[in-house]
């Protein structure tokens, strides 16, 4: 049954039998027949068929609910069976938005030296992907917004919030500068992230505010690739100051803090709402708001010496 319940969760992913099929590693008959045998067993028809996959039937839709229920269910129960008898082991998939990926790469590195026996995959996605992988059971946990967006029914432990820099050649005019507003960037010749990016959305949000409307002359979901048009061309990008001084490291480009309101948009680890969770993700909460709290203590330090010069 728990392998049936797996093809109809990779069909309603994929809505594509022979993709569905690929995808867990099966032939496309083999999918056909798992799952017109859970519809013998459920007595019910799952799938509109016709010359190709017409959707879930609204049994379908219900029983693809119950499937990611007992599914998880059922990864999570082998994964108390494993801790039992090995401790915290295993692997960890973490979806992660493109401007929250050194600090997704802290986490993993932190959680790893406390238990080496855990492995990780960390992917690059939009903030609306790591809701759906999260649904669909892709993966574990994921790095996006907390505040900007619904998330629907998960746990979530806050990493930090974020904050913008401008970054821009050191022959820049503003390359000097203490700090801009965002007023100040609407003649820039600007490189910035996708529109489907959720960090697109809230820059765009900002330039509305200040009551400017400017227009990105490159876009790209890469945020290694918007720093590297910065080094060698004269345009200038908007990144969270993290990542800006990450990518920024070792190659003269300066970067400079954009000022706004005290309080920027929180991101944070989510992951799937359980009662309880399994170990290993218990344990990786855990270690999420213990790098925030260090976090806060280092920003806290930096703010009472700033004011003592």
């Amino acid at each position: 049954m728990i392998g049936k319940l797996e093809m109809l969760i990779a069909l309603a992913k994929e809505q594509h039998f022979g993709r569905a099929a690929a995808s867990i590693g099966v032939t496309q008959p083999t999918l056909s027949t798992g799952i017109r045998q859970l519809e013998d067993q459920l007595g019910v028809k799952l799938v509109q068929r016709g010359s190709r996959y017409g959707g879930l039937t609204p049994e379908g839709q219900r029983a693809l609910d119950w499937a990611r229920q007992i599914v998880g269910d059922a990864r999570r129960l082998r994964e108390e069976m494993r801790f039992t008898h090995a401790g915290l082991s295993g692997h960890l998939r973490i979806a992660v938005i493109p401007t929250a990926l050194t600090t997704a790469s802290r986490l993993a590195a932190a959680f790893n030296a406390e238990h080496p026996n855990v492995s990780f995959t960390i992917r690059s996605t939009t903030s609306i992907d790591v809701l759906n992988m999260l649904d669909n059971l892709d993966i574990d946990a994921g790095i996006t917004y907390l505040d900007n967006e619904p998330l629907g029914r998960v746990s979530t432990a806050e990493l930090y919030r974020e904050t913008y820099t401008l970054v821009c050649s050191g022959a820049h005019p503003l390359a000097a500068r203490d700090g801009v507003d965002w007023a100040e960037l609407g003649d820039e010749r600007l490189c910035l992230l996708t529109p489907d990016m959720q960090n697109r959305r809230i820059i765009n949000k900002n330039f509305t505010e200040a009551g400017i409307t400017p227009a990105a002359y490159l876009e790209s979901n890469s945020t290694v690739v918007l720093v590297s048009q910065v080094q060698h061309g004269s345009s200038v990008t908007v990144l969270p100051d993290d990542i800006a001084h990450f990518l920024t490291a070792g190659t003269g480009l300066k970067v400079i803090p954009i000022r706004q309101k005290p309080e920027g948009h929180a991101v944070g680890l989510v992951a799937p709402y359980q009662e309880p969770h399994t170990p290993v993700l218990k344990a990786l909460l855990e270690m999420a708001h213990k790098l925030a709290a260090g976090r806060g203590k280092r920003r806290l330090t930096a703010a009472k010496a700033a004011r003592a010069e």
